[in-house]
């Protein structure tokens, strides 16, 4: 499990200690901020684009395999990153680190859920989810400390070792089999048209705040990108048992609504991540490692009540806690459109991050146990892979549609309020499908352990 978590790590640090880096990366490279931002974005454009095809490789040659891999690709990715000249150098490493990522994610989660019984299963998304909510809330805070004090490549060469370490304990511990199939053909024709469906959506979509929805550019993308998903449904439907989302994944229910509802709360997360250090920095005047410390009232109970929502999850079920999860995330948002001042200070906004740090926590982990247990255990990986899609893209449109709104409104303060009121919003509309879909196909806890029986394949659909 620690080697599990090791690999969660790295990932989900590397996801938020580079945005306090930006600054320091313009001024070193002389470039603009329009550049240095796909620092970032390409990074995790990458890594939500492939995720779900890392997740089918794993369920396919292995989930050790596919590991090891993505941790090799990385590690040394890792290391060109951290030795870049320049700003092309850093932004290509950082694309063939999501590269490395999408193979890790889907593995851990898979190797995870394949360590423990049917029914601790609720303990594995919440130490997943755990492990991650600790590797963000750490990201701001090593990223901006040691950028402030050393530089920002030492955020890059830190993943080196604990690549090394996160290998050799899968390697010595985890002896998980191969899958025992001889059929390893690939959705070749799935793969590619998902993939630049998806970067042609997530690209308009990072560039819609510069050159509005309007934007012809704009509109011809995002008509293609709908074309492309469009051809992959068929190309899907065509590969039968290849497929790279085979049927029994995309028809099932509780998997489905597990993932839309997913894609309506993300908003929330990435906005909060994105605004938050805006508002501490523009309004209240604190550096980018005060800035990273005012996250913490969020990050540190996200990633406690992920630990805590496993062991609930098993003791009282998981329709319970997804569903307390889901409303959090829609009461967050609106306490914070509330706190937000003039005077930028901390302390008004610091129930709403609360609240929300406990929806995320207790939503983020249930919602990826209920989706992944949905379906057959063999398809664990792939599942894990497709729930992550679906928070990288909820994510990504929800942040292009607030920024849009924010940017319309006449100030700071008002955009704030604006932004976090259009997150209440969609995550409310999450939060009713969680209660009335995804919730009923939940099964109880059983009496005689009090552990929650996770819904198979039959239960779902």
């Amino acid at each position: 499990m620690v080697a599990m978590a090791l690999g969660v790590f790295i990932i989900a640090n590397d996801i938020t200690a580079m945005n306090v880096a930006l600054p320091a990366i313009e001024k070193d490279f002389d470039t603009s901020v329009t550049t240095v931002q796909w620092v970032v974005n390409a990074y995790a454009l990458v890594f939500g684009v492939l995720i779900v095809t890392g997740g089918r490789l794993a369920d396919l040659f292995g989930r050790r395999e596919a590991f090891f891999v993505g941790a090799g690709i990385f590690l040394v990715a890792s290391l060109a990153a951290a030795t870049a000249q320049t700003e092309a150098w850093l932004i290509a490493a950082r694309a063939v680190m999501g590269v490395g990522g999408a193979l890790i994610w889907p593995a851990v989660l898979g190797m995870t859920f394949a360590l423990l019984p049917e029914e601790k299963a609720g303990l594995a998304g919440g130490l997943i989810l755990g492990v991650a909510g600790i590797g963000n809330a750490l990201g701001p805070l090593i990223g901006g400390a040691l950028t402030e004090f050393e530089s920002w490549r030492w955020i890059l060469f830190l993943n080196v070792p604990i690549c090394l370490i996160a290998i050799a304990a899968v390697y010595f511990l985890i002896h998980q089999p191969r899958p025992e199939t001889e059929d390893r053909k690939i959705d070749y024709g799935g793969i590619a048209t998902v993939s630049f469906g998806l970067v042609l959506f997530m690209v308009a979509l990072d560039q819609v705040v510069d050159l509005g929805w309007g934007d012809p550019r704009i509109v011809i993308s995002v008509f293609i990108s709908v074309v492309l998903l469009a051809i992959f449904g068929f190309i899907e439907r065509r590969a039968g048992a290849h497929a790279l989302v085979p049927r029994d994944v995309m028809s099932n229910t509780a998997f489905s609504a597990a993932c839309v509802a997913i894609l309506f709360v993300s908003a929330t997360f990435f906005s909060v991540l994105f605004y938050v250090p805006q508002y501490l920095q523009k309004a209240g005047e604190l550096s980018a490692f005060e800035s990273g410390l005012g996250l913490l009232p969020f990050m540190a109970v996200f990633a406690l009540t992920s630990f805590v929502a496993g062991p609930l999850y098993n003791r009282v079920g998981g329709r319970i806690i997804v569903t307390l999860g889901a409303a959090g995330i829609a009461l967050g948002p609106l306490l914070l459109s509330f706190g937000v001042k003039e005077s930028g200070a901390i302390g008004g906004i610091i129930p709403g991050l609360v609240v929300l740090g406990v929806g995320v926590g207790l939503f983020y982990s249930s919602a990826t146990t209920i989706g992944v247990t949905a379906v057959d255990p063999s398809r664990s990986s792939l599942a894990g892979g497709i729930i992550y899609m679906f928070q990288v893209a909820g994510g990504s449109v929800g942040l292009a549609l607030t920024t849009t709104l924010f940017a319309s409104a006449s100030g700071l303060i008002s955009g704030l309020h604006i932004a976090f009121r259009f997150n209440a919003i969609a995550a409310a509309v999450g939060f009713l499908i969680i209660l009335f879909v995804v919730g009923p196909r939940v099964k109880p806890p059983t009496p005689a352990t009090g552990a929650t029986d996770p819904p198979g394949p039959a239960a779902g659909n």
